[in-house]
């Protein structure tokens, strides 16, 4: 054999051990991202904006956190306040696919139609934070805070003090949410049911800073005389703190555990805000926990049985007169 007859044969050979190689390579490389494109739950997260408060964006980032790609998960987030977006949102999810949706209403009404849609079409539906108004068989689950617990809770610390009269303005959170629902109720019974309890304003500033401390303000100025504000979550109640301290009304307790001229009443459990409790700038805190993934996680991979279908997290309250660091370090969100 010459050496051009050798040298074309060794080129056709080198040539299909390449071919070989490569269709190996390419291959076993299409497999790998099937395999991880299969393996992989399609995931859809409905929250409010994690703008509106500690709260939300400590619960948002407990979801972002855990339903990770490493987890087995290709999440979709939607952040929105308005109860019809929210809905456009999870009907285009259903659309496109997805296995999985959770929600975390702005309303409460309205999600029949669309739960419904979710069960045809085989995707698995969990509430977290809030419960919505629909038939229990339309979702797997619901890991919520009990909302009007925490509307008890606020009338319990308020009846302790044993003030002769409470005149009260009322911050309430984004109307018709299960968060606003569930702490106005027992609130607005007992004021019904106490002739020394006056709602002197109940106005709603959707959760926004800057909106309570204009209701506030226009209290302030219509010289109406009031000694409590008890606002819907924390950021709120900062808000009414500002109008107070601009105005040179004291909030809070003194020293001696006394009731200063008027008592504040946050929620959400905030570290800045029970901070504010040890200062005794504020009187009041009620926890709202927001630490609702690891439940649905555990529940979807098959880990956690459901044996309720509404799961409640286990909350508290904090008084400025007893509060400590470490229950500051221990049940604050946030720094």
């Amino acid at each position: 054999m010459n050496k051009k007859t050798l040298s074309f044969i060794l080129v056709i050979i080198y040539t299909f051990i390449f071919s070989i190689a490569c269709g190996s390579k390419d291959n076993n490389t299409d497999g790998d991202n099937i395999e991880t494109q299969n393996t992989l739950l399609e995931i859809a997260i409905i929250n409010n904006p994690p703008a509106e408060s500690g709260y939300r964006k400590a619960n948002v980032e407990d979801m972002i956190s855990t339903f990770t790609v490493e987890n087995g998960f290709n999440a979709r987030f939607f952040y929105d306040l308005e109860h019809q977006q929210q809905i456009n949102a999870a009907k285009e999810f259903i659309d496109e696919g997805i296995d999985i949706l959770l929600i975390s209403a702005a309303s409460e009404n309205g999600w029949d139609s669309v739960l419904k849609d979710a069960a045809d079409a085989g995707v698995r539906v969990f509430l977290f934070d809030r419960m919505i108004n629909v038939d229990q068989s339309l979702f797997e689950a619901a890991v919520i805070s009990d909302m009007h617990n925490q509307g008890k809770m606020a009338v319990e610390v308020l009846t302790s003090l044993d003030l002769p009269e409470y005149n009260i303005i009322h911050i309430q959170g984004a109307l018709g949410s299960a968060a606003q629902v569930g702490r106005t109720e027992p609130f607005a019974l007992h004021v019904e049911a106490n002739a020394n309890w006056n709602i002197v304003k109940q106005e709603s500033a959707t959760w926004d800073e800057a909106t309570a401390q204009q209701i506030v303000e226009s209290v302030i100025a219509s010289g109406i005389p009031f000694n409590v504000v008890y606002a819907e979550n924390d950021g709120m109640a900062a808000g009414a703190v500002i109008a107070l301290s601009n105005a040179g009304i004291s909030h809070g307790f003194n020293e001696d555990g006394s009731v200063r001229d008027v008592v504040i009443i946050g929620v959400d459990a905030n570290k800045w805000a029970l901070r504010e409790l040890l200062s005794k700038n504020w009187s009041f805190n009620i926890q709202c926990s927001p630490f609702q993934a690891q439940i649905i996680f555990d529940i979807i991979k098959g880990t956690r049985p459901v044996t309720e279908k509404i799961i409640i997290n286990p909350e508290r309250f904090f008084d400025a007169r007893t509060i400590t660091q470490d229950e500051i370090e221990q049940f604050g969100l946030g720094d």
